[in-house]
């Protein structure tokens, strides 16, 4: 039996500002599956705080944060839907 492959799905909203990248994520995700690995850029600095809330919501864990040259990454593996 073989195992479902991992996506890992890129969601490049810089640019955008509240609530943009969170809708993003949020799209992404009901497009994912459990494994799955969803990279937010953004550039608003809010979505630090967004993502951890969404994080905690939905029970799906942040395995990155981080930002460097304006650019803020979040990662996310998909654990629950």
């Amino acid at each position: 039996m073989s195992t479902p492959a991992v996506q890992h799905t890129l969601v490049d909203s810089r640019g955008s500002s509240c609530p943009g990248p969170i809708t993003d994520l949020s799209m992404a995700y009901r497009r994912s599956k459990v494994g799955d690995v969803i990279e937010l850029w953004a550039t608003d600095p809010g979505v630090t705080s967004d993502a951890r809330a969404w994080s905690d919501r939905t029970g799906n864990p942040i395995l990155s944060l981080e930002e460097s040259d304006g650019k803020i990454v979040v990662v996310i593996e998909i654990q629950r839907r």
